[in-house]
């Protein structure tokens, strides 16, 4: 994997069979690997260090521009539990390589936006909201992401409701899961528009690791300017 220069885990695999809980065609019965996840990576032993005493996870996940029976590839869609100051924790992605939506939905299903995204944007998942990465484009997707290893995601919601609010079809067409009965329009957002407003020093995602910008990730409270860019674009 060209993205990352060091050494890498065996990763977890999730199957075309894992997704069909998620996907808008039940009755798909394709099958082989879709996507990769590469877990707590670092380059040195001082970074490792530094995001296990700051509990703080560096993750690679490759999506392959496979068709789920007519639906873009995707990955299979979370939530993330409330961290101890009350609010949900958060997570920050860069897309290394490909084309990435990012299905952004509140959990009370009161806003609901797709994040267009291309290398080198980052897109922050705010607090309270679950998510879904489609591959957008023809060729392997790949994206790193920081995250608290505090905690456990939450799959249950996605799985119960057959996949995300809105389904994205290999065509490009994105049609309502009937399962969420009444919800609100789509919005969209370029994430290459926000990027210069990113309280960020130039460089990847992986340049935060060993800084202060990342307390946000286990302590949400210190991150509401950085999360209303995407709530409010």
């Amino acid at each position: 994997m060209q993205c990352w220069k060091g050494p890498l885990p065996s990763p977890d695999i999730r199957t075309i069979e894992d997704m069909v809980p998620v996907l808008a065609d039940p009755t798909c019965r394709e099958t082989g690997s879709l996507y990769f996840m590469y877990r707590d990576l670092a380059l040195t032993g001082q970074d490792r260090t530094w995001l296990k005493k700051n509990r703080v996870s560096y993750d690679i996940t490759v999506i392959l521009p496979r068709d789920l029976c007519g639906e873009l590839a995707k990955t299979k869609g979370h939530y993330h539990p409330t961290a101890p100051s009350g609010t949900r924790y958060p997570e920050i992605y860069e897309v290394l390589e490909g084309s990435a939506h990012y299905l952004l939905q509140k959990r009370d299903l009161s806003d609901i936006l797709m994040v267009h995204a291309g290398r080198g944007d980052i897109v922050v998942i705010p607090p309270g909201y679950g998510h879904v990465t489609i591959n957008a484009g023809q060729s392997d997707l790949a994206m790193a992401n920081l995250v608290s290893s505090a905690f456990s995601s939450e799959y249950g919601e996605y799985e119960q409701k057959r996949g995300g609010a809105y389904y994205e079809l290999s065509g490009g067409d994105l049609i309502r899961n009937p399962a969420y009965g009444d919800i609100p329009g789509l919005r969209h957002i370029n994430a290459s528009n926000l990027q210069a407003r990113l309280p960020f020093p130039d460089g990847g995602l992986y340049e935060l690791v060993g800084t202060d910008y990342l307390a946000f990730l286990n302590f949400p409270e210190y991150g509401n300017e950085l999360f209303s860019l995407f709530q409010e674009a």
